[in-house]
């Protein structure tokens, strides 16, 4: 039987039906992280942002006392990069993701000639030197420097990546920056990991409730992980299938939800680094091809943007001084007074939930007539 296809914006209604993007949810916080399969924590502010673009009621709090109570765990993940997961899915998703994490130190010591040290007599010595109290990356570095002197600073990045490492407490906390104290997972979380097989299919599964319907390449894509097929295949019989408008082939699970196209898809806000727009090979269905260089300009950055109709239609940024906090919004086309009003209102509650001590608020509309920049304020708020 044929599979059903899949119009872009029905692709573009499901992912944000399971990201929490439709509606605000009631969902609590570790519910919807759960949902969320993570969220990308490159920095510690963002994954906050998008727990209030997604759910009533969040206050900062809520993840603080997460993290503090290590419910939610801050650590090196999907692509290697620091994402903030229940713990209950930090002990699935990183049996399966271990290959990813070893692969770079296998590499380093492939290129090197160390007399008597061994990988793996490395990644003991410093994980007895973890075990002791929580290190930061100057202590790290002092001691991989101990034991291999012409380390250079990848070596630090690579080692602490291919640890099951948990940033403590305060890392990850709203406005908390600076260089935070890695401790052993099981450690801290007085809990083992699941076999990697099993871990695998959590992987997969949660990662086709918060993103698919899905193809192989895409979770490839979102997870750094590679040849995946096998694992599908093992999950084949639990799975569903459609086909997208290029007839390529995607997983999903059964019941999962697929709004109608017409579903209306509000303003939203969706910070820096947000897996929305990373967690699919080809990300049309949030963003159109012409405005990624927009969203990723290079040095690795992913800058925070807006959803109108549920597409990526513009990027934004805080400002803050002593005294107000002004939104930038710079939209990619001119927008119609109904959105623009819309779009400040939703800015008007997003200052006010995250500015702290600070009364005046302003919010900025940047708009082009395609030959000259023309700055539109709309006041003080």
């Amino acid at each position: 039987m044929r599979e059903r296809v899949l119009t872009l914006r029905e692709l573009n209604r499901a992912t944000l039906a399971r990201q929490l993007l439709l509606e605000r949810a009631s969902l609590t916080p570790l519910a919807a992280i759960k949902q969320l399969a993570g969220m990308q924590g490159q920095l510690a502010n963002p994954p906050y942002i998008g727990l209030w673009s997604r759910l009533q009621s969040f206050r900062k709090s809520d993840l603080t006392e997460l993290l503090e109570r290590l419910e939610v765990v801050r650590t090196s993940m999907m692509r290697r990069t620091l994402h903030l997961t229940t713990a209950e899915d930090y002990l699935h998703f990183r049996p399966a993701l271990a290959a990813l994490h070893t692969r770079h130190l296998e590499s380093f010591f492939a290129q090197l000639q160390i007399d008597g040290l061994t990988r793996e007599r490395l990644l003991a010595e410093i994980q007895d030197f973890l075990r002791e109290k929580p290190r930061t990356n100057v202590e790290l570095r002092a001691r991989l420097a101990e034991l291999i002197p012409q380390m250079g600073e990848r070596l630090l990045y690579v080692v602490r990546a291919s640890l099951p490492l948990i940033q403590v407490f305060p890392g990850g906390a709203w406005g908390v920056g600076g260089s935070p104290a890695y401790a052993p997972a099981p450690l801290l979380l007085g809990r083992s990991f699941v076999p990697s097989a099993e871990g695998l299919r959590t992987l997969i599964r949660s990662y086709l409730a918060a993103f698919g319907p899905a193809s192989i390449k895409d979770l490839q894509i979102w997870s750094g992980l590679s040849r995946l097929q096998p694992a599908f295949e093992t999950l084949r019989p639990e799975l569903v299938t459609f086909r997208d408008e290029q007839d390529r082939k995607l997983f999903d699970l059964p019941g999962a939800p697929l709004p109608s196209r017409h579903t209306p898809a509000p303003v939203r806000f969706i910070p820096d680094f947000d897996n929305l727009v990373l967690a699919h090979a080809d990300r049309q269905r949030v963003i159109p091809d012409h405005y990624r260089p927009y969203v990723f300009p290079g040095n690795s950055m992913v800058l925070p943007t807006f959803l109108i109709d549920g597409f990526v239609s513009g990027v934004w940024h805080i400002e803050r001084t002593p005294a107000v906090v002004r939104l930038i919004i710079q939209p990619f086309e001119p927008l119609p007074a109904s959105t623009s009003q819309e779009l400040q209102a939703e800015g008007h509650r997003l200052l006010t939930w995250a500015a702290e001590k600070i009364d005046t608020f302003e919010i900025v509309l940047n708009t082009y007539d395609g030959k000259s920049g023309k700055q539109n304020m709309w006041g003080s708020l």
